[in-house]
């Protein structure tokens, strides 16, 4: 971004999650956030924090912070000291995106642009994240109505620096295993109503799936797409899940399996418990060696993605419109 672009302030960007539990104490907190303000029962308090403490909690804030510097380290490289203000931010615990917004606000950003973690956007699923943001902006006397003063980045599922840094760490991990181990892209399950009115983020999650297996040059007979960390609902959720496949590669003859993530980009509970202890636990029910790909985290090549994100933000609102 050139110094003239910079004249009204700093770009403040937010890396914007979900959030944690940090100890036993905010479990019910954060899980009366999540469900809308709705008290959860005590057996769900209980279960959440049994599977925090089963993990030694959730590295999920503390990774987004370390994103955050590092990409502010990147555009620093890039633009200058100065341009860019970068923060993480979470929208069912602290650091709260309210909280942030007020923080960048302060130290002179009038520009904001909201990064949700996850590559594949959803304007009905993933909207809270920019209700927050706006609703922040207003509170902290930015208009979040004027043109390019408030943004939320679109889907960059897509982006070739997001795919070729997955699918390093896919090869990676294949390199590890039988030359035959099938691979299962997963993604976090919703309720089917849900995505009855979104149709295109599922979608998009099976467009980075095909993306990946392109570039780890797997054949179509080789993976799979199922969804994982199904809710305890009566209603009906996606399918596959994945842990109604393993049982079949083993019929199959497999002894491994190589599971890949293509939704999540830091570790958190859905990586460490859902996937590594009760998806491991299941594999093993099954007779099958569970493996996983490495997160993402603060990889650079990710980071440089992430930056790219950012400044094709920037380009689109700075455009004419027409």
């Amino acid at each position: 971004m050139s110094q003239s672009a910079n004249a009204s302030g700093p770009l403040g960007v937010l890396l914007m999650t979900y959030g944690s539990a940090g100890n036993a104490a905010e479990v019910p907190d954060y899980l009366r956030s999540v469900r809308g303000g709705k008290e959860p029962a005590p057996e769900l308090v209980a279960e959440f924090t049994r599977r925090y403490e089963l993990v030694g909690w959730s590295p999920l804030i503390r990774i987004t912070n370390a994103q955050a510097a590092a990409l502010q380290q990147r555009l620093d490289a890039e633009a200058g000291a100065g341009q860019y203000l970068v923060e993480a931010a979470m929208l069912h615990s602290e650091p709260r995106v309210g909280r942030v917004v007020e923080r960048l606000a302060g130290a002179g950003a009038t520009r904001l642009l909201g990064v949700v973690l996850s590559p594949q956007f959803s304007p009905i699923i993933m909207g809270g994240y920019g209700r927050a943001l706006r609703a922040a902006a207003a509170d902290a006397g930015l208009d979040p109505e004027a043109p390019g003063r408030v943004l939320v980045a679109g889907a960059w599922h897509g982006l070739p620096a997001f795919l070729d840094a997955l699918a390093g760490r896919v090869r990676k991990a294949l390199a590890r295993l039988p030359e035959d181990v099938p691979v299962i892209f997963t993604a976090h399950s919703l309720p089917k109503r849900v995505v009855d009115q979104e149709p295109g983020y599922i979608d998009q999650l099976k467009e980075t799936a095909e993306a990946l297996a392109k570039r780890s040059a797997l054949d179509g007979g080789r993976w799979q797409f199922a969804y994982q960390s199904a809710g305890h609902t009566p209603e009906e959720w996606l399918k596959p899940d994945l842990k109604d496949l393993l049982p079949g590669l083993r019929t199959a003859g497999h002894r491994d399996v190589l599971v890949v993530p293509v939704q999540f980009l830091a570790d958190h509970l859905e990586i460490l418990y859902d996937l590594d202890v009760a998806a491991g636990q299941e594999a093993e029910a099954a007779g099958i060696g569970f493996n996983r790909i490495e997160l993402l985290n603060t990889d650079p090549a990710f980071i440089g993605a992430l930056a790219e994100v950012v400044h094709r933000e920037e380009q689109a609102a700075a455009a004419p419109a027409g």
